[in-house]
């Protein structure tokens, strides 16, 4: 891959990084503390805040998860292995690499 497309690459990740680093600063608290909500004796008492947590803590799990894909990707970018899958070592295709810029399997091995 030429230096050019490298270093577009790079800045749509670094893009992606900002603003999933935003949406994980929006989110109040972390996984740990799902414990800590009770669910109560009758139904409806305490369950909604329950479930927005429960749903709040995956949706920042999904978030670390795509955080580290870019992560990882701006590391191939910098060493050089970006746009190769890293199962078959073929060249991954642009339109691939432009609709998903983390991905690190080409299509067949996805």
């Amino acid at each position: 891959m030429d230096t050019t497309r490298l270093a577009e690459a790079d800045r749509t990740l670094a893009e992606h990084e900002a603003h999933l680093e935003a949406e994980l600063a929006a989110l109040v608290g972390g996984p740990a503390e799902a414990e800590g909500i009770p669910f109560g004796k009758r139904v409806g008492e305490g369950t909604a805040a329950a479930a927005h947590r429960m749903s709040a803590v995956s949706t920042q799990e999904q978030l670390l998860r795509s955080l580290t894909a870019v992560r990882d990707a701006r590391a191939r970018v910098a060493d050089g292995t970006y746009g190769t899958c890293e199962v078959c070592g073929e060249e991954i295709p642009p339109a691939r690499l432009e609709a998903r810029p983390h991905v690190s399997r080409c299509v067949a091995h996805a």
